[in-house]
């Protein structure tokens, strides 16, 4: 194997993981935490302190998003100097890098202000602050598959 395919190879494999990370946190962790009810003997968090959990676990998720904003602005300029990209590759890289920084730059950041003030501080702005920052992770997450689709092709159809 050589660099490029190497490279490449990690590549793809780094955002196929990023997009499986955000499909875990979004549909297997937040709906655990967000209903440990369901799987303690006794209801012992409430909403709030289920929140924190949830806030702490996005914080430390934010270190692997950033060094993949990294990742995909490299990867991604270095295709394009090379000619190797394409719309789709390109929009996609786009959307993800927007989407990654959008959730770790503004929304976590946000989110664990509201937290560190208080369960008084909740309120309707947080609300719709969180919903946005779903859909967020939502449209993350179809740029990332999209990508990874996308790359994995434009690599095949380099070889033949």
């Amino acid at each position: 194997m050589n660099k490029n395919a190497l490279i490449d190879t990690i590549y793809v494999l780094l955002v196929a993981m990023t997009a499986g990370a955000v499909l875990v946190l979004g549909a297997v962790v937040a709906a655990v935490v967000f209903h440990s009810e369901a799987y303690l003997t006794l209801p012992l968090l409430s909403r709030y302190e289920e929140g924190k959990i949830m806030g702490e676990i996005f914080r430390r998720f934010s270190y692997w998003a950033y060094a993949m904003a990294i990742v995909i602005s490299i990867y991604e300029i270095s295709r394009y100097k090379v000619m190797q990209i394409d719309k789709i590759a390109m929009l996609s890289a786009m959307g993800s890098l927007g989407t990654l920084l959008l959730f770790c730059g503004v929304y976590v950041p946000k989110i664990l202000a509201y937290q560190a003030a208080g369960e008084d501080a909740i309120d309707g702005s947080f609300e719709a602050l969180h919903k946005a920052s779903e859909i967020d992770f939502k449209i993350l997450l179809v740029a990332l598959v999209v990508l990874f689709g996308r790359r994995v092709y434009l690599i095949a159809s380099k070889k033949s």
